[in-house]
């Protein structure tokens, strides 16, 4: 087997606050959104250059708490773009982890995590001031 794609599948319960959190603070851009008539739950993809997630409003489609582990590079300068944003429900710190990276974790208005995740460089990052923000 090879596998092509992983699309982790996060619930969701309420469709603004699902903008709010991951198109206008996250930066994450709709594909496409699903309902199978007016007014019934959404399922929708949304991405962030090639992070795809799938957010689901029904029932059985996620358990709210699940994690998200993504690796990437230029973490400390996307969690700076997001705490200059003053999104007032998050402001995740900066950390560097037992694992030998720079990370950080956003938690979404249903109890998902995201933690994003790049390998710590001591040149690269030697100007970084590492911290927490509840």
């Amino acid at each position: 087997m090879k596998a092509e794609k992983v699309i982790p599948v996060l619930r969701i319960f309420d469709y603004s606050k699902t903008v709010e959190f991951y198109i206008d603070w996250l930066g994450f851009e709709i594909v496409w959104e699903h309902h199978f008539e007016e007014n019934t739950p959404v399922y929708m993809e949304v991405k962030k250059g090639n992070i795809l997630l799938h957010l689901s409003e029904h029932h059985g489609d996620g358990t709210p708490g699940s994690r998200v582990f993504i690796w990437g590079q230029g973490i400390a300068e996307y969690h700076k773009e997001l705490l200059d944003k003053k999104y007032k429900y998050n402001r995740p710190g900066l950390e560097k982890t037992f694992y030998g990276a720079v990370s950080f974790t956003v938690d979404d208005p249903f109890g998902n995590k995201i933690i994003f995740n790049e390998e710590f460089d001591e040149e690269k990052h030697k100007d970084l001031e590492f911290f927490s923000i509840h």
